[in-house]
Formats: C-alpha cells, sequence, structure tokens
C-alpha cells in the first residue's frame, strides 16, 4: 500500500484525513482506490475519467509528469503526494 497525503482543500471530500492508505500498482489505480472509497474525490481529481491537468502528484518527491504519467510505479511503502493547483488573485 502507498501512504497518499491528502492536502487541506481536499480533505472535506475523505472525513478530514490527513493521509490515507491506497492500493495500486500504478497512480492511476492508486487514484482509482482513493475514489471509490471517497467518491467526492472524482469532481477534484478527475477530468472525463483521467487525471485532470491541473492535478499534480508526486511520487517519492518526482513529479509524475517527469516519469510515466498515471502510468508510474507505485512500490508498498511509496509516499504520494496530491496537489491540486490554486487560483487565485
Amino acid at each position: 500500500m502507498a501512504a497518499v497525503r491528502i492536502p487541506p482543500t481536499l480533505r472535506a471530500e475523505v472525513g478530514g484525513a490527513r493521509q490515507l492508505e491506497a492500493r495500486g500498482e500504478t497512480v492511476a489505480e492508486v487514484l482509482d482506490d482513493l475514489v471509490e472509497r471517497h467518491p467526492a474525490l472524482a469532481a477534484q481529481l478527475l477530468a472525463g475519467g483521467e487525471l485532470a491537468p491541473f492535478v499534480n502528484v508526486f511520487v517519492g518527491g518526482e513529479d509524475i509528469r517527469t516519469l510515466d504519467g498515471t502510468e508510474t510505479h507505485v512500490r508498498n511503502g511509496d509516499s504520494i503526494v496530491l496537489l491540486p493547483a490554486m487560483a487565485g488573485g
């Protein structure tokens, strides 16, 4: 399992949790597991069933965009950070 850190902007969707354990061998599978258990996350993380372009995901400190995207391999014990981009002004 991977440890997924939940930023404050998403904690309401997961009952206030700062971190969740999730199963999956790829980032896509981990996200599927999270959304299955916490359906409200889908509107915050996905667009058309895929990772929304404004959501940054890091595995072991590396941006998945520089790796294999949502097909990035996730090992047991990896730390995943979700960071939806914030807009404002």
